[in-house]
This record gives C-alpha cells, structure tokens and sequence, in this order.
C-alpha cells in the first residue's frame, strides 16, 4: 500500500483484493443493489454492539450519551444519503485496517473461485460477505467520518474513496462519537432520495435490528413531502430471538440470519428455542447454505454471538458450540450469566456447559429432522459440511452415536461417490447371518471401489462402506460399533465373515492353506523384512495378491496420510495374501530360475493396488519388461 501526503491528508492505495472485490460487487450485485442499506445498517448495529459490551468495564465510553440508535438520513438537492451510529466508532489504524484491506481467511480461495458469470459470482460475494463495500453499488463516492467511543474530539477521522484504486484519509473534528457514512449517489439512484423506499427497505431487511433505525418524520405539505426535525424508530427494534415463535414469519428468520451470519444466501434450515429452568436462555441457531471460506482455519470466528439479557458481550463465544459444530451461526442469550462474564469465565461456568450440551443437542435435533423429513435439504448440507461433522464422532463422546446416526457414506450399493448411504440404510441391507458393518479406507473413491480387497464381498453381494475423506481415519477410531454392530475393516487381520461362509467354504480353504504352505513359506524367504507374513487368502477372486494390516498394526492409508502431513510413522510390515486359485500363484508355485523376479513383482502389484508408493519404480517396470520378453519367448 504505497502513500503521498499532502499536510493532515493521506491518500493510500486500495489492497489489491479490494480492488478485485469492488469491480465485482458492482457489476454482479446490482441487481439486488438494495442489499447495500442492509450491510451498512447491520456495521453500524455491530459498532453499537461493541460499544455496549466495552461499556460494561468502561461507562465513560458512554461519554453521557447511552441510548444507541442507527439513523438514515438524505437530501435530495445534494444527492446524498448517510447512515449514522453513535456506537464504538474508529481510529485512524482501525479505518485503515477495516476500510482498506480484506483481512477475512480464505480471500485468495475466494478470489479463485469466481467465474465471471455475474450471477453465480453473485452468490460467491455473498459468501464471502459485502459489508462496507456494498456502498459503492449506488455510490460513486462514500465519505466516512468516525470517531471512537473515548478518544478526544479532534481525533476524529474522516475517509473518502470513489471506489477506484485509492482511498484519501485525514484528521478532523468530530464531537459525538460513532460513525456517519455519507453515499454520494449514482446517475439513476433518485429513487434512494425517498422517504417510503428507504423505509420500504429497512423493513424487508432490517426489521430485526435491536437497536432503534430512525428516520426523521415526513409530511406531506403543497409543492411536495417535508421532512420534520423529529425522529421516528422505522424497524420493530426488538429482539427477534426474545419474540414468540409463532409472530415471526420465514422471511424474518431469513432477514436476521443474513445480519447475524453476514452472508447474501438464505440459511439452510434454523431452530429457535427458549430453555427454562436452572439455566435460563434463548437459542437461534443457523445451518448456512453453504460452507464458509474459512471453514477450515481453526483460528476463524466460531459464528455464535452470546448476549445476557439482550446486551451483546462477545461475537466468536467458542464456549457455546463443540468444533465440529463450527459451521452453525446465531445467538445465545442467558438470563443468567453475569453482564460482565469474560472468555475466562466462560470457561470455567456450569452454566456455559449446561448451555452448550443443550445447544448441542439442538443442532443435532434439527439435523436430524432434517436428514428424516427433507433428504434433499440433507443431501446439500452433507456436500457442506459432512467432513466438518464427522470430526464429532470423536470429539463428543456423549452424542458419539447421534453424530454416527448422521453420517452419510458411499458405498459398494451405490455407483458413485455421490450416492452416500446412512449407518442405518447399511444395517438394513445386511444379509441373513451379517453381524459386522465393513468398510475400507483410501485416497480416492476409485481406488476405494476397485480395490481387491473387495472382492470377495463383491462376489458374495456383501455391502462395504467406502471411505475416502482425510477424516475418515478419525471416524473409524473412534467408532468401534453402530447399533451393536462392530465396524471391520475389510483390509485389516484375518477375514472372518462367520456364518456368511459354508462349512464346505472353511474346509476348502484349510486344505489350500496347507496345500501352499512350502510357497508361502519359500515368498517369505525371498522377500524378507518387506512383509510381516505371508498366508492364503479367500479375500481375493480377480487378483492374484493384495496387502492386509495386521489386526493392531496401523493401516497403509493412515501411514500414508500421517507421513503426508510430516508425522512420524511406527514401523510395520504389512501381511501379503495370495489367491490360490490365481494363474499367475499356480505358476509361481513351480517357479524355480525367475521366482525372486516374480515374487517381487506380485509384492509391488499388490503394494500399488493398495494405493502405496514403490521404494524403487524403475527397477519395478525393467522387472516386468523382462518376465514380459521371456513369456513371448524372445
């Protein structure tokens, strides 16, 4: 950000995502330009609500003036609207900070992702959220004057930008603190410079604010409308969470939602409650529709603004929803915590944990609903946040099984990853005589449904379990059983499919057992430390030998994902399993000059089948190049 400065005035150069962002938001926002007034209204109830909560340690930031109100304002000769706050106000750092540059996680992943079609960049910018910038849809210039809440009255700043490239900011006076944000509008913009359409808006998107939105009131006199020197409150200016369920309608629990998460999408599905008892609180909580950009950075804002008897005391109250549960947006307002809890408190409370275990159970009430009542709701909230959900099977033991109930996998009965199937869906299915749920973990969907450990579940029409995400690892670790059914991998220790296998099955497979002892025993010779054991397999129909962990050995995709992320990794040998039955094991059988070759070969097939990397892949292809010339007899 390069500078020139002229006396008290500085002008600076945008960030260059704010530059990216402004461009957009003009040219794809405009058709829903309205959304400008919303954000701004909803900065300023925020200042409002920073103002009261600093309060609480400092009344004198109060400066004799404790009533907190937003007022909207315009003049028609001059072309002008303004928004006003007398809340917490800003610094000079402050302005530049939160008017000159995106601080917000994922910016660079945001700014990839957007197309160019002016509709779906739209709904991205919306995501990634508007806020101040919104101005600059009907404003060819903004002008900004702050001042905060405790500073001295020539400490006010005052900052103005037409949304190009640049941005001026200086030093001035101001006597009252807060903010005021002057729009000076575009051609076309008249309809703005009305009284009944500015409050026509504020009541289709900002009725829900706690803090009065005042107006001056208007009459009609001959030659035109005027405007009177007093104020009138335009939104309900009540606590949409502290109202009864049944006077609120769908588009208000929209309308606070698009505030309190600061998203332009409507949310996915929201559960509003109030508790009594020992612990007294409200709860509006919100699924959004999409997952945020910073979903994934564990320092990011939890989205769960806590208030105590509708005074707001933190935004990120991380205390009041489990991590894996991140996602959620809303409030939480306790009538009984005390007006000046700190983070401190907060993590020491009875109360804070009753609180959270009920709002817990909430979200995972309503999930569930939405899973039973509405699938194709489920469907979309799962593609946004199923990886951020299954973190909870091992994080909240006592909902352990409720999370399990939750998830949706892909599966052997479905033809793509797409297709996901619920624990319960799995169970249903099982044959007659099934009493174990099997799953196998991999990189990739492909490499999960194809690999030869499936094989003979394939051939008996046994369902498995498909799991492909990093977390799955985690689930699997954690959850030993579901609904009394134990959880086996399928590439993992000796395969027991019990009552699923005839007695003429187990006999046969002992006598091929001793039948191939001498080979098992002369591959385990030839290829040493490379394998813990080497055995007959039923596990295998099509391939010729697979790869298995021993029962309490760590498996290959878990090594091979801790490896990835720079962990340290036990040393283990993996078990190699032939198939009798194979031609290419029958030929190896009475192998004699080539067979360190071929065994060698069958190893590393096995070891890439399974997903694993060769130690030596040059030798591997020079090793199949010669058996290949032998077997054409050149």
């Amino acid at each position: 950000m390069s500078d020139t400065s002229t006396n008290n005035r500085e002008t600076m150069g945008f960030q260059t995502e704010v530059k990216q962002l402004l461009h957009l938001m003009i040219h794809s926002l405009y058709s829903n330009r309205e959304i400008f007034l919303r954000e701004l209204i909803s900065n300023a109830s925020d200042a409002c609500d920073k103002l009261r909560f600093e309060a609480l340690h400092n009344a004198a930031l109060f400066e004799n003036d404790s009533e907190l109100k937003i007022s909207v304002d315009y003049d028609k000769g001059a072309r002008t609207l303004t928004i006003s706050d007398n809340g917490i106000g800003m610094s000079r750092e402050e302005v530049i900070s939160n008017l000159g540059t995106i601080a917000k996680s994922g910016t660079r992943e945001f700014f990839s992702k957007l197309s160019g079609d002016q509709q779906k960049d739209a709904n991205l910018i919306g995501q990634f959220g508007v806020g101040f910038y919104s101005a600059f849809i009907v404003a060819d210039r903004v002008t900004v004057l702050t001042r905060r809440a405790g500073e001295k009255t020539d400490q006010g700043v005052r900052w103005e930008s037409e949304g190009a490239g640049e941005f001026s900011i200086e030093m001035t006076e101001k006597q009252d603190r807060g903010t005021q944000i002057t729009l000076h509008l575009r051609e076309e913009q008249d309809d703005l410079l009305s009284g009944s359409r500015l409050r026509g808006i504020i009541h289709k998107y900002s009725d829900h604010i706690v803090q009065p939105v005042v107006m001056k009131k208007e009459e009609w006199k001959e030659g035109g409308q005027e405007k009177l020197d007093e104020d009138e409150t335009v939104n309900q200016a009540v606590a949409i969470w502290a109202r009864a369920k049944n006077e609120i309608n769908d588009d208000e629990y929209k309308a606070f939602y698009k505030h309190v998460g600061h998203d332009f999408e409507d949310p996915l599905t929201w559960v509003h409650a109030r508790v009594e008892g020992r612990q007294e609180y409200a709860q509006l909580l919100y699924v959004p529709g999409r997952a945020p950009f910073d979903m994934w950075d564990r320092e990011a804002m939890h989205g769960v603004k806590l208030y105590v008897r509708r005074v707001f005391i933190m935004d990120d109250a991380a205390q009041l929803m489990p991590h894996y549960l991140r996602f959620i947006r809303g409030v939480v307002d306790s009538s009984n915590l005390p007006l000046n809890v700190s983070r401190e408190i907060l993590q020491e409370s009875k109360d804070i944990e009753a609180i959270r275990a009920g709002c817990t159970k909430k979200v995972l009430g309503m999930l569930e609903d939405l899973a039973k009542n509405d699938t194709e709701k489920y469907s979309k909230f799962w593609k946004e946040f199923g990886k951020v959900l299954k973190e909870g099977v091992g994080e909240d033991f006592a909902n352990k099984e409720k999370i399990a109930g939750l998830l949706r996998i892909a599966s052997t009965h479905a033809d793509t990853d797409a297709q996901v199937v619920s624990l319960a869906d799995y169970i249903g299915r099982m044959k007659d005589g099934q009493d174990k749920i099997y799953y196998i973990t991999a990189d990739t969907f492909n490499a999960a449904k194809n690999s030869p450990h499936l094989e003979v579940f394939r051939k008996k029409g046994i369902e498995v379990l498909l799991l492909t995400d990093r977390v799955d690892e985690w689930v699997v670790s954690n959850l030993a059983e579901f609904q009394g059914k134990k959880l086996v991998s399928v590439a993992k220790g000796g395969l027991d499919l019990g009552s699923l296998e005839d007695e003429t099955e187990k006999k046969e497979q002992a006598r091929e057992a001793d039948d191939f002892k001498e080979l098992t025993d002369k591959i385990k010779t030839s290829l040493q430390d490379k394998v813990k054991e080497v055995r007959v397999t039923h596990r295998l129909t099509d391939s010729p030998a697979c790869l298995v962990a021993d029962e309490h050995d760590m498996n290959a995709n878990l090594a091979r994902l801790l490896k990835a992320s720079g962990q340290s990794v036990p040393m283990s040998q993996p078990i190699l399993e032939i198939n009798p039955r194979h031609p290419v094991v029958m030929r190896l059988k009475y192998e004699e000059q080539k067979f360190d070759e071929w065994t060698a070969v069958l190893f590393d097939q096995a070891l890439l089948a399974e997903g694993g990397q060769l130690d030596d892949p040059a030798s591997f292809v020079k090793r199949i190049n010669q058996l290949m010339l032998e077997m054409s007899g050149k």
